[in-house]
């Protein structure tokens, strides 16, 4: 399918801005400026968020002490209950060193309301002032933060989804694995939009589609430059999945993929060496999108589309005993 005409004109106009110079690209900015213009450029992109029952700021401990943010969205049908709900632990995407609570409002609300269900969106450490691994380690520490101490919030912690976009769908991938390795409560579920899974990028869609398409090949590489301490890290399970010698007896995935993404190969291969494990693995390439397009509301419908697609899937990950498909 061709690309979307509202992205095709959406790119085109972002390509003539960075060709005069109007606005620089984000891999030719300084880490804490591009940071900036990607939580600006949020409040262009997309719509906001639908209203929820409350929004609480919460602070985890990492295991070194710091104290990770974390925002914690309660729709408004668990308003009048005190019955234990379930809950979608949620990272956000950017590469490692962009994202923020703010930039995935939006979603994470969309998410809590349409499911429904409570969704723990966490602010994991960017680089480059924290490298890899300490993306990872809060990652994990959050989850076993949640299973902990989940109850005493009135969550379900036998009902646990993990998700994230981007870099934020490949923690969750590094959660549901280390979650099993380690003997801990699995989640009931994991949601990955267009996730990072491999140690290079040099797929024939990263390839085919290196620029022009929202996520440029350079953009990548200065971020995961900005994040890895050396190219032997890449070889690291943690920050490619698809490295993982076994991925078996993990929770069940769904994957989001977009035609027009670079990561569309890879996230194919993560899906089939799933599936190929006996990991009940369900995939959805969107026709005509590009990466990020979860973000897009104010460019185009599919954005909303894809939201209550993943709220149906949590919605039967959640409550089985309604599930009449």
């Amino acid at each position: 399918m061709p690309l979307n005409d509202e992205l095709s004109v959406f790119l085109e106009l972002a390509a003539e801005a960075v060709a005069s110079g109007d606005r620089p690209a984000l891999h030719d900015l300084p880490p804490d400026l591009a940071y900036r213009e990607y939580e600006a450029a949020t409040y262009i992109l997309d719509v906001p968020g639908p209203q929820v029952a409350s929004v609480q700021e919460l602070s985890i401990e990492s295991r070194d002490g710091y104290q990770i943010s974390a925002r914690w969205y309660k729709p408004l049908e668990f308003k009048q209950t005190s019955d234990p709900q379930p809950v979608l632990l949620y990272f956000h995407g950017g590469g490692y060193c962009l994202g923020s609570l703010d930039s995935h409002d939006s979603l994470c609300r969309s998410l809590a309301v349409l499911t429904p269900c409570h969704v723990l969106h966490v602010a994991y450490r960017l680089a480059p002032e924290y490298r890899f691994p300490s993306a990872v380690h809060d990652a994990h520490d959050a989850y076993r933060w949640l299973v902990q101490h989940g109850s005493a919030h009135g969550l379900d912690t036998n009902r646990i989804a993990v998700g994230g976009d981007s870099v934020g769908g490949t923690l969750a991938t590094g959660i549901v694995i280390m979650a099993r390795d380690e003997n801990l409560q699995p989640p009931v579920y994991q949601l990955l939009l267009y996730p990072c899974t491999s140690a290079w990028q040099d797929s024939v869609s990263h390839q085919r589609l290196a620029s022009g398409y929202l996520l440029e090949a350079k953009t990548l590489q200065w971020m995961f430059n900005l994040y890895l301490r050396t190219d032997a890290d890449r070889a690291d399970w943690r920050f490619a999945p698809l490295e993982t010698s076994d991925l078996s007896k993990l929770a069940p995935a769904y994957l989001v993929l977009a035609e027009y993404d670079p990561l569309l190969d890879e996230g194919m291969a993560y899906a089939e060496r799933l599936q190929a494990n006996g990991v009940d693995t369900q995939v959805n390439v969107y026709a005509g999108m590009v990466h990020d397009f979860a973000r897009l509301g104010n460019i185009v419908e599919e954005a909303g589309q894809v939201r209550q697609d993943l709220a149906k899937i949590l919605a039967k990950a959640f409550y089985p005993e309604n599930d009449r498909s």
